[in-house]
């Protein structure tokens, strides 16, 4: 039984008058019926509260959350007792989230019921534990709580962002990708193979209008094409220490493992087959290329326990394997992480012998805080030299581009936060192109 703020108020409130009633003995004779009656009240109190068992309660939430993303989570509450109650909910979540302020204030009417819901935001990938469900009921009267422990403990696994998936499979569905930052790619020529003729429909190219397909249906008519078909689309992602740099909570390679998932889902909408390859000193992880169905459950499963390591990455171990393991031309989509030139340049051998083989496209990351700190006002002589030494740095990752460039080796500079889109919009860019093949 625990003891409410209201007790504590009436019990000093009462304890203040007996002291004055030493010096009005009448109002100590009030005091004592006044004090009589509160502890009957805490009595009756009491009594309503424990003469049965009158709350139960229940979590339910997915069996896995998506990394990144925000995740509801479900309270059952159902009331037996016969008269309204007041409720003081705590749910225990999984230590990692460091919240303490998930606790819900709540009523239910006489044998009602309620739900609560609130989101959880997970920032790591692994296995989740929450605890028991803490409901501290009272009644109207207020004096006592009597706390329930209720639900069961529930282990929850985190894996990569899977609601990003369907976010993307319900904007392609309705046509809606331009709303995530996915660009229109112009057609240019006729470098695609025709696929079908459609009705035209607003935002169609008019330059694919099929003008004697419509003078036969009296209705604008459009030539469809489609790309090549069954290319190769290797995510490679490096598990190296470079990988282990955080951005608002998550590291790289939480971000880059999220958009391979994506751009697999992508690339197998475009009929090409999406594979994988995790590397640090060694190649740990490699999926073969596939569109076939539970593909994407392949590649989830492969991600969820990817941890980086404290170690270099080493691309000449990388090379090896792949020129053993896949003899057909491919896309390898690199996502790692250069600090500068000296960085680029102990891996740049490799990358050019790599290209050789291969379609290469490098992605690397911006310091997005690093460019706000650029774009901030500098007010002292201290402050200007440090600034010249972030442009500096900053400088260095526009150069690696360059650099890449003039070896044939494609690439995407992009914050963590857009990882996702810049990548997808490279990939539609140059298979357009027709740059994979």
């Amino acid at each position: 039984m625990f003891l409410t703020k209201r007790f504590y108020i009436i019990l000093a409130s009462l304890t203040l008058l007996a002291g004055f009633g030493y010096v009005f003995p009448r109002l100590f004779i009030g005091v004592k019926i006044l004090l009589f009656i509160f502890a009957v009240m805490v009595v009756i109190d009491a009594v309503m509260l424990y003469h049965r068992r009158g709350i139960s309660a229940k979590r339910s939430c997915s069996e896995r959350f998506s990394n990144g993303d925000k995740n509801v989570v479900k309270i059952s509450l159902e009331s037996n007792y016969s008269f309204p109650v007041w409720l003081t909910i705590i749910d225990e979540a999984p230590e990692v989230f460091q919240r303490r302020d998930i606790s819900y204030k709540s009523s239910l009417a006489a044998m009602g019921h309620t739900v609560l819901r609130y989101t959880l935001t997970p920032v790591k990938r692994g296995v989740y534990s929450f605890g028991k469900i803490r409901c501290f009921t009272r009644t109207s009267i207020g004096l006592v709580e009597r706390r329930y422990t209720l639900g069961d403990a529930k282990d929850v696994k985190v894996y990569p962002s899977y609601l990003m998936l369907n976010r993307y499979e319900l904007l392609a569905m309705s046509n809606n990708l331009t709303e995530m930052g996915i660009k229109r790619i112009r057609r240019v020529g006729n470098n695609t193979e025709f696929e079908q003729i459609k009705d035209y429909v607003k935002g169609d190219d008019y330059r694919s209008i099929n003008w004697k397909a419509s003078a036969r249906r009296n209705q604008l008519m459009v030539n469809v094409y489609r790309d090549e078909r069954s290319q190769q689309i290797f995510s490679v992602i490096d598990k190296g220490r470079v990988m282990q740099q955080s951005f608002r909570g998550m590291t790289l390679l939480d971000y880059s493992i999220n958009a391979s998932l994506v751009l697999s889902y992508v690339a197998m909408r475009r009929d090409d087959k999406a594979g994988l390859i995790t590397f640090a000193d060694k190649i740990d992880t490699f999926v073969a290329p596939s569109h076939r169905t539970g593909q994407m459950q392949t590649l989830l499963e492969a991600l969820y326990a990817q941890e980086t390591n404290f170690g270099e990455t080493d691309f000449s171990n990388l090379c090896v394997n792949v020129h053993k393991q896949v003899s057909k031309r491919s896309l390898f989509i690199i996502y790692t992480s250069f600090s500068g030139m000296t960085a680029l340049n102990r891996q740049l051998a490799y990358l050019k012998l790599l290209s050789q083989w291969h379609r290469v496209l490098v992605v690397f990351f911006e310091d997005a805080e690093m460019n706000d700190y650029i774009r901030s006002p500098k007010r002292s002589m201290e402050e200007y030299y440090q600034h010249v030494i972030a442009e500096k740095f900053a400088y260095e990752k526009r150069l690696i581009v360059s650099t890449l460039r003039q070896y044939g080796i494609y690439s995407v500079l992009t914050t963590p936060d857009k990882l996702s889109i810049d990548v997808i919009n490279k990939y539609l860019e140059m298979k357009q192109r027709q740059i994979l093949t």
